[in-house]
């Protein structure tokens, strides 16, 4: 099954009772984003489910540059599990396609991507649905575009979705850069490049708890009050809009 897709990529920014609008530009007033979007404007996003027909699930996200495709397999028969679990077993792996990044094959470090995406997705799934067997997610980057890491995540649970993973809820990802006294949401690559510190928050947004916080750099409690503030309203926007992409799918096939 494939997710209906829209004309246009559909957007997810917090909305504005969380943005705080004392801040000023990075060096000056005349001071934009490199795509022009605002500080506190997310990129528009694609999603769609049903990307891949051999997969028991799989998903295919589009943020701005950032192209990421996820499949599931499974549940299947666990060759680790020599002895009978209660719970199932979730394996989780990150790749590059040697063209995603301008430096050919330099892609970041898949070791540490595909252990994230575990810690992110481990507390979302219902393990115990599933005993003595495991569920394999793979994770493709096709392009990177900045923020590669929340757009996985988010890409994953679609796909958990679709293979029909039993989960308390989707779960979300943005993150969050402060380049000087601002910050920036959803960044893309050139702006990661000169950030003076980052913060990535994974959230269930229905139930409204958070699965995993990733903090880097130097950050006051203020600063990083307000980062989480920005981030969790703009999860919540995200997880509307997979929650939709879901409905649109259910709606096809009963038509």
């Amino acid at each position: 099954m494939a997710g209906k897709s829209g004309s246009t990529p559909t957007t997810y920014s917090p909305s504005p009772a969380t943005r705080k609008k004392k801040r000023i530009p990075i060096a000056d007033a005349d001071w934009v984003r490199p795509d022009n979007r605002g500080f506190y404007q997310c990129r528009p996003a694609y999603l769609k489910t049903g990307a891949v027909s051999t997969a028991a699930g799989s998903a295919y996200a589009e943020f701005g540059n950032t192209k990421v495709i996820v499949s599931v397999f499974g549940p299947r028969e666990s060759k680790k599990a020599m002895m009978y679990s209660d719970t199932g077993r979730l394996n989780c792996n990150v790749s590059y396609t040697s063209f995603a990044t301008p430096n050919r094959g330099q892609g970041s470090d898949n070791k540490e991507l595909s252990s994230m995406l575990h810690k992110a997705l481990e507390g979302v799934i219902i393990l115990e649905s599933f005993p003595k067997t495991c569920v394999d997610v793979f994770a493709l980057v096709l392009e990177s575009g900045g923020s590669d890491l929340p757009v996985v995540i988010s890409c994953a649970s679609l796909a958990l979705a679709d293979a029909g993973i039993l989960l308390y809820d989707l779960v979300a990802s943005v993150s969050v850069s402060c380049i000087g006294k601002n910050f920036v949401i959803d960044p893309i690559s050139e702006e990661e490049s000169y950030q003076d510190g980052s913060l990535m928050i994974t959230c269930m947004p229905s139930r409204n708890e958070v699965t995993q916080l990733i903090v880097s750099g130097g950050w006051s409690t203020p600063k990083i009050n307000e980062a989480m503030e920005l981030c969790l309203g703009a999860c919540s926007k995200l997880g509307e809009v997979m929650r939709s992409c879901l409905k649109d799918v259910v709606t096809d096939s009963k038509e």
